[in-house]
């Protein structure tokens, strides 16, 4: 049996990336009830939002599903209390010590996994027990590794280093993607920028459109200082692209960053002076489709990728 279909009690390994401003319950639902992982993105939430979506989660699925947590917020202490609360199952955590929550997560039967970009952090995992690991690559859209340590170098290295339960993220949206990840050693794969882009997720649609319509090329790792982050192109990414190359300190940064620039431009929609988080991947996706689409074409694809190399000879 796949390690992550036990773990989760879900038909495919296939989790939704929890991504701020697009990972509502309708999303997470979605992709639970086809057979996936759905994740709440919290990040983007005010804990009373959090307990909403959860609420419409419960109500809109019966199959496993789970709310992913940045720690690098300020009310992540509220949203471990709602999380709680309200029974939720299962908890993907990231951009910090997978220690802080570990323990009193598990003492109240949540399942724990944690996303790291090194080796280093994935020991880190092990040291503090959870139940399983993302390692994501430098192709991903989101908070990435400031080592740029790519899927394909990072997945074997923490494969050997650690022997928990392994899901791999960064460069993955479809079925040959998938596979490629799992002969690397990963057990399932994280796929966010694929389900940014489809009829559930909570983007603005002007952010959907951008991500179909971005090529090879358009995005890029910027905030290399602060926090490693993966942007679309436009022109707030022009100014932070200046800002770094006239050296500006972190404090000038985050004045930068800190304007709701998330906000703006995936959820509201402003494609020059919004902040657009995405992954390489954006460029192989050509429409806005629905989850369970999506999963569908990722599994045809992944079984059909499997039976071409079997039947390759050497």
């Amino acid at each position: 049996m796949n390690k992550i279909i036990n773990l989760f009690n879900i038909k495919y390994p296939i989790i939704q990336g929890g991504m701020i401003w697009c990972s509502g319950w309708e999303l997470a639902s979605a992709v639970s009830n086809a057979g996936g992982l759905g994740l709440i993105g919290s990040g983007s939430m005010y804990p009373d939002i959090l307990k909403q979506h959860i609420q419409k989660c419960k109500a809109a699925t019966n199959k496993p599903f789970g709310v992913n947590i940045p720690l690098l917020y300020p009310q992540t202490d509220e949203h471990i209390k709602i999380i709680l609360e309200e029974g939720v199952k299962i908890v993907f955590t990231s951009a910090g010590n997978p220690k802080k929550y570990t323990t009193i997560l598990k003492e109240n039967g949540i399942t724990v996994v944690h996303v790291v970009s090194n080796v280093k952090f994935a020991k880190k995992c092990d040291e503090a027990s959870v139940d399983a690991i993302v390692a994501e690559g430098f192709e991903a859209g989101g908070h990435n590794g400031f080592e740029e340590t790519t899927t394909m170098c990072l997945i074997p290295q923490v494969k050997d280093a650690v022997s928990l339960p392994l899901i791999a993220a960064g460069g993955i949206g479809s079925g040959r993607s998938m596979l490629a990840a799992m002969a690397l050693g990963a057990d399932g794969v994280q796929i966010g920028s694929r389900f940014a882009a489809s009829n559930e997720s909570s983007a603005h649609s002007n952010f959907k459109t951008a991500i179909v319509e971005s090529g090879e090329g358009d995005t890029k790792l910027v905030f290399k200082k602060l926090v490693p982050v993966r942007l679309i192109k436009n022109n707030f990414y022009k100014q932070v692209q200046e800002a770094e190359d006239k050296g500006y300190s972190i404090n000038e940064l985050k004045e930068l960053l800190g304007r709701a620039r998330a906000k703006k431009g995936m959820f509201e929609g402003d494609l020059e002076e919004g902040e657009l988080e995405i992954g390489q991947i954006s460029s192989e996706i050509q429409e806005i489709i629905s989850a369970e689409q999506i999963i569908i074409d990722i599994i045809s694809g992944y079984k059909m990728a499997k039976k071409e190399i079997l039947n390759t000879s050497f």
